[in-house]
């Protein structure tokens, strides 16, 4: 039950506390009418104007109850036990009175304290003005035969009724005031942890679109980087040789022509998987692998960076997201070879496996690297490389170029190790 929870009666509330009291005021004028004729307490009955001002106090303060429930309760408390001490000539409606008053000390009060204190005191003093009135009426009675006749004459055994009803009448209003507040203080506690759950799938749905953007404008990147980068240096090469060899601009051309068919084809695959329910492409083939970086590596040869390949260790299955991430780690670097390490630089490429992951390893040489600056392509590797469960290190050479070392984790049983994820390429050393 939190500490800070708090009770405060609404508008509508309010007005059903007016209309409570209303009813019960003109059940108490019927109900003091029909006593006073039915002479309830025979002689010793009060006047029937004492039963009108009795209705008004027992009723007028019920309007209130939610909003000031102690005061209520001792005020109702009290009539009742006046009303009853004098004979007044209403009896049903003060008990339901009284009843209503104790349940709304118990359901409404905020100090918890105070509530268990002012319903403790009335129901001590109800005891004790019971054992009272009842003592009273022994002495008063002593000398009729069946009062003393045995421990269970028909006077004792009305006491104990009487105290029977009363622990379950008092008992009954404490214990279901009691369980009113704490069932509210449940739907308080229920209603603002719906609360929070709701600001937390916004909150969430929020990160989702945003990762989504980081994921599309990453992508987007890959793609279209590296073969721009393939496109510009072939077109470049053409342009240099158009006029002394024609039919090696042609096939650089050709090679343009090529790269721009498969920017073409993967963006229009990655447009697909955007579009598809749960980000998932229909065709399972327009994803990469691992063993798709020996395309990348043909292309760069191809585009003016010689770079070698090699596998090293047993291959193994790889989850599809790490595949992909680890291929768009091996492009980018290659992307950034091409632009950024000069005439004559090379690259080679590893893919190694081993007992407790894979991992792909880009070396070039080229220009000295002084200090790296931080770009979206080197962003976008390590958010593959933590994405992927794995790290990365991308750091210059000291004889120039850069090595980038990705490495990701992998739980596999060699008994369930397949040779379908990439093919073994071996180069000799």
């Amino acid at each position: 039950m939190p500490a800070e929870f708090q009770r405060t009666p609404t508008a509508r509330e309010r007005r059903s506390d007016l209309l409570l009291a209303a009813v019960l005021f003109v059940g108490a004028i019927l109900s003091a009418a029909l006593s006073s004729i039915s002479q309830i307490y025979g002689d010793e009955q009060a006047e029937l104007w004492t039963a009108l001002v009795y209705a008004v106090i027992i009723t007028a303060p019920l309007a209130f109850r939610r909003r000031y429930p102690a005061a209520v309760a001792i005020v109702v408390s009290a009539a009742y036990f006046a009303a009853v001490t004098i004979r007044v000539p209403e009896i049903y409606v003060g008990n339901i009175a009284m009843f209503i008053g104790i349940y709304t000390a118990g359901a409404w009060m905020n100090n918890r304290r105070a509530a268990m204190l002012v319903r403790i005191g009335i129901i001590v003093g109800m005891f004790a003005w019971l054992l009272i009135t009842m003592y009273r009426d022994a002495i008063s009675q002593a000398d009729e035969a069946e009062v003393i006749a045995g421990a269970m004459s028909p006077y004792v055994a009305f006491m104990m009724l009487q105290i029977l009803l009363n622990l379950l009448y008092f008992g009954g209003a404490y214990y279901f005031g009691e369980r009113s507040w704490i069932s509210a203080s449940e739907r308080s506690v229920l209603e603002q942890r719906t609360a929070e759950l709701e600001r937390e799938r916004e909150v969430t749905a929020a990160q989702a679109v945003a990762l989504d953007r980081v994921r599309i404008a990453r992508e987007l990147h890959d793609v279209v980087a590296h073969h721009v980068s393939v496109m510009g240096v072939q077109a470049g090469a053409a342009r240099l040789v158009i006029d002394q060899d024609a039919e090696k601009a042609k096939d650089l051309l050709a090679g343009v022509e090529g790269s721009a068919r498969d920017a073409i084809g993967e963006l229009r695959q990655l447009l697909e998987t955007l579009r598809a329910p749960g980000g998932e492409s229909s065709d399972p083939a327009s994803t990469v692998g691992l063993d798709d970086i020996r395309e990348l590596v043909e292309a760069s040869t191809e585009a003016g960076l010689p770079t070698d390949y090699t596998v090293i260790g047993e291959p193994v299955d790889v989850p599809s997201l790490v595949a992909v991430n680890l291929y768009r780690i091996t492009q980018e670097s290659l992307t950034n070879a091409r632009r950024h390490a000069g005439v004559g630089a090379t690259a080679d490429v590893r893919v190694r496996y081993d007992d407790a992951g894979v991992e792909v390893e880009v070396v070039n040489t080229g220009r000295m690297v002084g200090q790296l600056r931080p770009g979206l392509g080197q962003l976008g590797m390590r958010e593959r490389a933590i994405a992927s469960g794995g790290t990365i290190e991308v750091t210059p050479r000291p004889l120039g170029g850069l090595r980038v070392r990705a490495r990701v984790p992998l739980k596999v049983a060699p008994a369930a190790a397949s040779r379908s994820t990439a093919k073994a390429v071996r180069n000799p050393e």
